[in-house]
């Protein structure tokens, strides 16, 4: 009898490994395949991606991997074919972009919109005036100004608010801060100088929430047409880098702008507000 127990024991430990040995195999062939996508440091700053990625991953079964930089570095790994695809917001980068060969198929995603931030003091005396009065009233009382200066979305649309204020671009000015850091680190800079900035309104929320509601630095203007800050994906093209994955690309592209990812985007908020506002075509 304990022979045979042992005996009994062996073959049950032997198929067990073996039906271990076959789940592992199967779940590595099931590994989820990865997009790789470069964006935008709001869009991570902000939590909307750890957000949607699992989302997106139970949806469709695409696993996101991204790299977090300004519109400008973004789109420079698409022209390189490090990446599959980009999520970006800078319109005027995004259609020479596409204009060049380099990404494919466009597709309009969500929008926030920006804002100019300040000291609540207000020594410009900028609050509530049209954003192109306010940087000029910044510019001739050489307020302090924390600009990005990465040619992100963010600093291209503030490159063309100086020159709607007819204000030469000041990168030479002793008031100009260039930070050469994302949305997040240039605010908080901006704070600490007592200064000026203009920033995406989901990242303010996210600054906002990690001051407990009382940071060194408030919104002082607002609402402008101009202001309106859009976000788009576009695929890389494979006729550039057969080594993208270009049909991920497209997938995760229809699945940003489908009515279930769309109402995904609405439903993310901090503190209750909303950062980004669905708005697909």
């Amino acid at each position: 009898m304990k022979a045979k127990r042992n005996g009994t024991r062996r073959v049950t430990l032997a198929a067990l490994t073996a039906i271990i040995l076959v789940i592992s195999m199967g779940v590595l062939s099931y590994a989820a395949p990865i997009l790789k996508m470069a964006t935008t440091t709001s869009t991570d700053n902000t939590g909307l991606l750890d957000y949607l990625a699992p989302i997106l991953l139970a949806d469709t079964g695409i696993e996101l991997q991204w790299v977090s930089v300004g519109t400008g570095k973004a789109l420079e790994y698409g022209r390189n074919g490090d990446v599959d695809v980009v999520l970006t917001h800078d319109p005027e980068s995004e259609k020479k972009f596409v204009d060049d060969g380099a990404g494919v198929e466009p597709r309009q995603v969500m929008y926030n919109d920006f804002v100019v931030l300040g000291p609540a003091s207000d020594p410009a005396v900028i609050k509530g005036k049209p954003v192109n009065e306010a940087f000029g009233l910044i510019a001739r009382k050489s307020a302090p100004f924390a600009s990005r200066a990465d040619k992100s979305g963010t600093h291209m649309a503030e490159l063309r608010i100086w020159q709607a204020a007819g204000v030469p671009e000041p990168d030479k000015e002793s008031w100009y801060i260039q930070t050469g850091q994302g949305m997040l680190d240039t605010i908080n800079i901006a704070g600490e100088r007592n200064g000026y900035v203009l920033a995406d309104r989901g990242t303010f929320i996210t600054y906002e929430a990690g001051h407990n509601g009382n940071p060194p630095v408030v919104i002082l203007v607002e609402g402008d047409e101009t202001l309106k800050n859009q976000y788009s994906v576009i695929p890389v093209n494979p006729a550039k880098h057969d080594n993208v994955e270009f049909d991920l690309a497209t997938k995760f592209a229809d699945w940003l702008v489908s009515a279930k990812a769309q109402g995904d985007i609405a439903n993310f908020k901090l503190e209750g507000k909303q950062l980004f506002f669905p708005n697909a075509k």
